[in-house]
């Protein structure tokens, strides 16, 4: 399995944060952009600007979703009865490659998606290689067990960058993880600060 780490440091420093908290991240030695003229954007940035990069954040957080599937989710997102970001954040943490990103079974959210798709995941016994499969609450996923040794689970169980949310009950010795219950933005542990009223922002103007 390959790590894909020059796409999600890229996305470090277009943002200028460091939203997956990686301890390796460019964004921990220097806080400009990318580029020989990075020191050099530090200008207030306009509603726009700031709405822009908002999604761009929520966006690339979840492994650099495409427009078409972000504005998929937030369309939904503003179907469901209740406020539209809180429940942008649940769809985007129901996504099968979330759930496996937050249970500790991979070190990254590029990494789940991968890991998704090569079939190494079952939900509720059944083989499921959709990233996008949408989890509900009590739906058990489980590592198959020809994949249990694998070494980029074992790393990342070890990992002591992140702990798993109380939303989902995971147990590593077996190596499943029990979705508890849909969250809320309070709920998730974003390294950085995620502002999905800002989006909700730039698509009622754009």
């Amino acid at each position: 399995m390959t790590k894909r780490t020059s796409a999600k440091y890229k996305i470090d420093r277009r943002m200028g944060e460091n939203i997956w908290g990686r301890p390796k991240s460019p964004v921990n030695r220097r806080e400009f952009g990318p580029g020989q003229h990075g020191q050099r954007r530090k200008g207030k940035m306009s509603d726009f600007g700031l709405q822009l990069r908002a999604k761009q954040k929520l966006k690339g957080y979840y492994g650099d979703l495409t427009e078409k599937q972000f504005r998929r989710i937030f369309a939904e997102a503003e179907r469901v009865r209740g406020d539209t970001g809180e429940n942008l954040i649940g769809l985007l943490e129901r996504r099968l490659d979330a759930v496996v990103y937050r249970a500790k079974f991979v070190p990254t959210m590029f990494a789940a998606r991968q890991f998704v798709n090569h079939g190494h995941v079952r939900v509720n016994g059944q083989k499921v290689n959709i990233p996008s499969y949408r989890v509900k609450e009590g739906d058990v996923i489980e590592v198959r067990n020809r994949s249990k040794q694998l070494a980029v689970l074992l790393e990342a169980v070890q990992l002591a960058e992140r702990d798993v949310p109380d939303y989902i009950d995971a147990d590593h010795t077996k190596m499943t993880a029990k979705f508890v219950r849909t969250p809320g933005l309070g709920d998730v542990p974003y390294p950085v600060m995620m502002e999905p009223n800002l989006v909700i922002e730039f698509y009622a103007q754009n």
